[in-house]
């Protein structure tokens, strides 16, 4: 690594952790001031106190995770070349979404809420009828449902290019997306061979249980790696193809179909920037745009919940 490769990775990380900071005071400064001033109901108060724990745990989390690729004996085994766990990365990750997630939920909520306060009775009647139907109901758990499969999805793997911007799970992790850059094939097959896939090399003993074989593997082979990631995108894909379909043919509220509209227009693109990325060897932009697509799908997903969900009077945020 060159001084000034050095100086890009350093300013970079610097630049990551003062904005952690920054989001970290911005958010707890007020939350605390409103939580003593009586200012937001209990459960809500309860809600800010969870977001800022989560948010003090995302910084553990991530000190945890640079922490695992300082280790001496790490490194001489991997040539001198610092990699952080892949488990690590996918629990930073992972706490990073489910942060943003219970914040956007909330937020939402209260913009729903308040928008509720403004309406007439008769407004707020044929609001509340409209989203108590079986048929939204039954929706709402579908579209539950595939928010938890796009976080799962976007943990499997995210994919990034070494020495580059760090951009994923396991995928990133493990530098899986530097094999088998072509889509759907993986070699001769749809799947490469299975001696590929359940290696006893990963399981780090000479004679290795079946158990601890595939366990190693779906954690540390770069193949298996890949390969989960595109059954899991292929699948969440699939789901929400034909949920699109479903809100198309059912008596579903006009701004609930608008909403899956949205959801559908960003699984395309996921996908397309997904295969681009893999194809064109992780290029940094490429991988990038990649997971601001997971964030972005996810947050579709999660705004869509939120609009099938009607709002109540109670447990409202009260006025300044």
């Amino acid at each position: 690594m060159s001084l000034e490769d050095f100086k890009s990775i350093y300013y970079m990380e610097y630049t990551h952790r003062v904005l952690g900071r920054v989001i970290g005071l911005a958010f707890v400064l007020p939350a605390t001031y409103f939580i003593l001033r009586k200012q937001v109901p209990r459960k809500f108060a309860y809600g800010l106190g969870a977001v800022g724990a989560l948010i003090g745990f995302q910084g553990f989390l991530g000190w945890w995770m640079v922490k695992s690729g300082l280790k001496e004996e790490e490194l001489q085994a991997q040539d001198g070349v610092p990699r952080v766990s892949q488990y690590r990365l996918a629990a930073h990750l992972g706490t990073a979404f489910g942060v943003y997630s219970l914040m956007l939920l909330m937020g939402l909520s209260v913009l729903k809420k308040n928008k509720f306060l403004r309406m007439d009775a008769a407004a707020r009647k044929v609001w509340t009828d409209s989203l108590a139907t079986p048929e939204v109901r039954r929706f709402r758990g579908k579209m539950i449902g595939l928010s938890h499969m796009i976080f799962i999805t976007a943990l499997s793997g995210t994919v990034s290019q070494d020495n580059t911007l760090t951009s994923g799970a396991l995928v990133a992790g493990l530098d899986a997306g530097l094999i088998y850059n072509e889509f759907p094939m993986m070699g001769k097959g749809l799947t490469p061979p299975i001696k590929e896939l359940f290696n006893p090399y990963y399981a780090h003993t000479s004679n290795p249980s079946w158990f601890s074989t595939i366990a190693h593997n779906i954690g540390e082979n770069p193949v298996l790696a890949q390969l989960d990631h595109r059954i899991l995108a292929v699948t969440t894909f699939t789901l929400t193809s034909l949920y699109w379909l479903y809100a198309l043919r059912r008596p579903l509220p006009p701004p609930i179909k608008r909403g899956m509209n949205t959801v559908m227009g960003f699984a395309v693109l996921q996908v397309a920037l997904g295969i681009s990325t893999l194809i064109y060897l992780v290029p940094t932009h490429l991988a990038a745009t990649h997971q601001a697509g997971s964030v972005a799908l996810l947050t579709a997903v999660l705004v869509l919940v939120s609009r099938l969900r009607a709002p109540t009077l109670t447990r409202l945020i009260k006025k300044v």
